[in-house]
C-alpha cells in the first residue's frame, strides 16, 4: 500500500487550525499534540478524504514554515465538489484567488490561492 500524505510547517498552529477550519471547512481528525512550551507538535486535519498533518515550527528538527519573501515550492492540489463555494469562502475569510475560479479543460473547474501561513492550493472540481 502506498500513500502520501502532505506534512505542513506553520508558524502558528493554533490560527492555522482555525483558518483551515473556517475557511475549508476542514475537520480536525487527530486532536493537536502539544509540547511543553505550549506549541503544536503535531494536528492532523481533512477536507473529506483529503487529509493533511501540521505542526509548528522547531527548529530543533529542522521544520520551519514557508519564508513568505519567496514562492511556494510546493502546491496543494484539493479536488473538491464545488471549486466556487469553496473559493468564496476562501475569499470570505481574507484570502484573494490567485487564479480563478475558472473553467480550465481538461482539468476542470480551478482556483488557486496562497493561504495565511504560506502554503499554496490547487483546488479543482473535475470535469
Amino acid at each position: 500500500m502506498s500513500e502520501l500524505t502532505p506534512y505542513l510547517c506553520v508558524a502558528d498552529a493554533r490560527a492555522a487550525i482555525d483558518w483551515y477550519v473556517a475557511a475549508l471547512g476542514a475537520e480536525v481528525t487527530y486532536d493537536p499534540v502539544l509540547m511543553d512550551d505550549g506549541r503544536v507538535g503535531h494536528v492532523e486535519l481533512a477536507v473529506g478524504g483529503a487529509r493533511w498533518m501540521m505542526s509548528d515550527e522547531f527548529d530543533s528538527a529542522g521544520v520551519a514554515a514557508p519564508a513568505p519573501d519567496r514562492g511556494a515550492c510546493v502546491t496543494l492540489h484539493l479536488a473538491v465538489d464545488d471549486v466556487d463555494a469553496l473559493a468564496a469562502r476562501v475569499v470570505a475569510a481574507g484570502v484573494p484567488m490567485a487564479r480563478g475560479p475558472e473553467d480550465s479543460p481538461p482539468a476542470g473547474r480551478v482556483a488557486v490561492f496562497t493561504d495565511p501561513f504560506g502554503h499554496r492550493w490547487f483546488l479543482n472540481t473535475p470535469a
